[in-house]
């Protein structure tokens, strides 16, 4: 996840749309595209341009790098080992960013952004099987545990972000026990899981195809 200095907020407004980058701001009315849903800039507000062909693809591409931050490079990376995997490239390239460890870590409930996630994983906070990882790219796998340090356990942004992840959906590839903050992988994310934010992997695929 690659680091951004600017208002994150902006990222946002710019898509369009929510993308969860704020953590628990995001399920407020301080949400900046709650009260702002329109282009950052002097004239955001005045000139709303129609995107068609590669604008719609770039900013589809924009979109789920931003979500799951990551620098150009990686993100081609990713696509790459998309390509060469069995089944769609869109979905493959989907998937396997869900699998990341921070990702995963985020998903759980356990923190309430990916940044936050990839911050607790950098710090050693964050197990595999009994064991630490604190790399954020790590692809988790069928049948592992992922578990938060026991110094972790009274942590107030890991308690204020497991109480916002009780009253959401279920992860139905994960087995989620919030109580002793743990969870297992059970099954390989599927596409058809993954709603929020909403994608259009293909339009992706058709930019790189080019």
């Amino acid at each position: 996840m690659a680091r951004h200095r600017e208002a994150v907020c902006r990222l946002c407004r710019r898509e369009g749309q929510k993308l969860f980058l704020k953590g628990l701001r995001c399920f407020t009315e301080k949400c900046a595209i709650e009260k702002r849903n329109f282009v950052p800039g002097q004239h955001g507000q005045s000139r709303r341009p129609k995107i068609a062909g590669y604008g719609l693809q770039l900013r589809e591409k924009q979109k789920v790098k931003r979500t799951y931050g990551l620098l150009e490079r990686q993100f081609r990376a990713y696509f790459h080992k998309a390509e060469k995997a069995k089944g769609p490239t869109g979905e493959n390239l989907i998937v396997m960013l869900e699998r990341r460890l921070d990702n995963v870590v985020n998903r759980t409930g356990f923190a309430s952004s990916r940044a936050q996630a990839r911050q607790f994983v950098l710090h050693g906070h964050v197990s595999v099987n009994g064991k630490k990882v604190n790399i954020p790219s790590y692809l988790v796998a069928v049948g592992e545990e992922i578990t938060l340090k026991p110094k972790m356990h009274q942590n107030t942004m890991v308690l204020e972000a497991r109480n916002v992840a009780q009253s959401q959906n279920t992860v139905p590839w994960l087995e989620i026990d919030r109580d002793n903050f743990k969870a297992r992988v059970v099954a390989m994310p599927k596409r058809e899981n993954i709603q929020t934010p909403a994608f259009n992997e293909q339009l992706i695929v058709e930019l790189y195809s080019k």
